[in-house]
């Protein structure tokens, strides 16, 4: 018989998922990885655009600080994530609303401005925790065809109620 205070189960309830610890640094490497490659995109981008004399090597000498900072707004954003649902121990938008709000904060701080380090760190919040919560997708998840985008969007003609017939009463 279980003991009253046992609180292990046998096997997880349909409804609550088991929570799986997350790897932080290998998941903040790999988002730092990645994210270091698009700063090195936008920084191609800038120093073609530029003008100056250091040709391709621009890229890193130039505005080399744009890969650096890419990869630390990765970095931040993935190690937070990982770190606050591993604290939690749930997986829920909250998750990553805390790691873009970090991202956010580091944002502003490299802009030497703790009020818009606090604005970018609501407003990244917001947004990645608004995603999150969605499922990760900014599109509906049913899909409407032409025509009943057709019929929903023009009026449709009411019903007409013709008057039954009255029977002559012979």
């Amino acid at each position: 018989m279980a003991d009253a205070f046992d609180t292990t189960t046998s096997a997880a309830t349909p409804d609550k998922a088991v929570y799986e610890p997350k790897t932080t640094l290998q998941y903040a490497s790999a988002v730092g990885i990645q994210a270091a490659g698009v700063g090195a995109l936008v920084s191609a981008v800038q120093n073609a655009l530029g003008t100056h004399s250091s040709g391709a090597a621009g890229i890193f000498t130039r505005t080399g600080g744009t890969i650096g900072f890419f990869a630390a707004m990765g970095a931040t954003f993935a190690l937070t994530e990982s770190i606050v649902a591993n604290q939690r121990q749930v997986d829920d938008p909250l998750n990553g609303a805390a790691g873009a709000c970090a991202a956010g904060f580091l944002a502003g701080i490299r802009a030497r401005s703790l009020p818009m380090a606090i604005g970018a760190c609501a407003v990244l919040g917001t947004a990645m925790g608004t995603l999150d919560y969605n499922g990760q997708n900014l599109a509906p998840s049913k899909l409407e065809s032409i025509e009943e985008r057709r019929k929903r969007f023009f009026k449709q003609p009411r019903p007409t109620t013709s008057p039954e017939p009255v029977p002559d009463a012979e």
